[in-house]
């Protein structure tokens, strides 16, 4: 399987900056992993919207996967109780 490039929205990245240390470690993991399994168990399509979810702990990941380009952008980073959020 290709190898899928990780880009990570800038207010993604805020985002993961302002977690604890505690959680940005594990968190960081998974984002790296979904660079070779971008669907990984576990992960879940969020319906209607053409994004993905995965879990650590009380935090969820969103992203998006571009298969065409072998891409993942990785959109928000937060508290289970806020990510969905608009």
């Amino acid at each position: 399987m290709a190898s899928y490039k990780l880009l990570i929205k800038p207010s993604a990245a805020r985002e993961l900056e302002a977690l604890p240390r505690k959680d940005r470690g594990r968190i960081v993991a998974k984002i790296k992993g979904l660079a070779d399994n971008p669907r990984p168990p576990g992960s879940e399509k969020l319906s209607g919207e053409e994004k993905y979810r995965l879990r650590q702990g009380d935090y969820r990941v969103l992203y998006s996967i571009q298969d065409a380009s072998t891409t993942v952008t990785i959109v928000k980073i937060g508290h289970r109780r806020e990510v969905y959020h608009r």
